[in-house]
C-alpha cells in the first residue's frame, strides 16, 4: 500500500522552513517507504524530497484558495490523489511512530476536537474533528466537496470553520483515532494557572503527534510565550530535539 503525508503551505507565516521540518520528523518515525505531498504557492527552498505542486492545481473556487477549505478539496478527485494519504498541518510535532496512523481501520480516520473542560460542564463533547490531523483514501470521498461547492456561502456561514463542516460531511463514516495518539499542546501540555508560571510544559510522550492550534507556534513554543497572565507559557527547550 502506497502511504503518502500531504500538507498545505501558503503566505509567509510557516514556509520551506515548516515542510522540511515536518518531512525530516515523518522520516524519522515512519518506517518503511512513503511519498511526501505538499501544494504549495513557492516551492522556494523546499527539500527535494518533497513533490511540490502548484496550490492553485486544488482550489475547486476561488474562495476557496489558501484557505483552511482546501482541506474539504483533498478529499475530491480533482486533487488527483490516488491511495492513502495522511493528511498533516504543518504546525506539528511528531514525537512517536506514525504507522498506526496509516494501520488503523476506518475509511475517514481523524482526532476528536480539543474542548476546555468547563464548556463540557452543561453540553456533550461536540462531533467534531481536528484536522490538524486526519487519514483519508485519494478520490473516494467527492461528495465533501460537492457538498461545499452546491453553496460555498452557506457552507462558510453555516459551519464556524472548516473542521466543522468536514466532520458533518463526512458524518458516520469517519472513526476517531485512540485519544492518546494526538494531543493538543494548549490543552494537554501547558500547566494550569497559577502553576503554568512555575512549572514548564511536559510532552505526552505516548502520542504520535502534538499539534500547536492557534498560538503559540512551535519555536513560541520552544522559547517560551508571553500570552495574557493567566494562559503565560515558560520555555519548551525538549521540543527542539523533535522538531529538526
Amino acid at each position: 500500500m502506497q502511504r503518502t503525508i500531504v500538507c498545505l503551505n501558503w503566505g509567509t507565516r510557516y514556509g520551506a522552513q515548516y515542510v522540511n521540518k515536518l518531512y525530516h520528523s515523518v522520516a524519522r518515525y515512519l518506517r518503511g517507504d512513503f511519498a511526501f505531498f505538499c501544494f504549495t504557492d513557492n516551492d522556494a527552498g523546499i527539500v527535494p524530497a518533497v513533490e511540490t505542486r502548484d496550490i492553485d492545481e486544488l482550489a475547486l473556487e476561488s474562495h476557496m484558495r489558501c484557505t483552511v477549505w482546501l482541506k474539504c478539496a483533498l478529499l475530491h478527485p480533482h486533487a488527483g490523489l490516488h491511495g492513502r494519504f495522511l493528511f498533516l498541518d504543518l504546525d506539528l510535532v511528531v514525537l512517536n511512530p506514525l504507522d498506526e496512523l496509516f494501520d488503523y481501520p476506518g475509511e475517514f480516520c481523524i482526532t476528536h476536537n480539543w474542548i476546555e473542560r468547563r464548556k463540557l460542564i452543561l453540553r456533550k463533547r461536540p462531533d467534531i474533528g481536528n484536522s490538524s490531523v486526519f487519514r483519508f483514501e485519494g478520490g473516494t470521498l467527492p461528495d465533501v466537496a460537492e457538498r461545499y461547492l452546491a453553496d460555498p456561502q452557506a457552507a462558510r456561514d453555516d459551519f464556524p470553520t472548516e473542521q466543522a463542516f468536514l466532520s458533518a460531511a463526512i458524518g458516520e463514516r469517519k472513526n476517531y483515532w485512540p485519544q492518546q495518539w494526538v494531543k493538543s499542546y494548549k490543552h494537554h501540555c501547558r500547566p494550569v494557572f497559577p502553576l503554568n508560571w512555575v512549572l514548564r510544559p511536559r510532552l505526552p510522550r505516548k502520542a504520535k503527534l502534538l499539534v500547536f492550534h492557534g498560538r503559540p507556534d512551535i519555536d513560541e513554543a520552544i522559547a517560551g510565550f508571553h500570552a495574557p497572565w493567566h494562559k503565560k507559557i515558560l520555555p519548551c527547550p525538549q521540543l527542539a530535539e523533535f522538531w529538526s
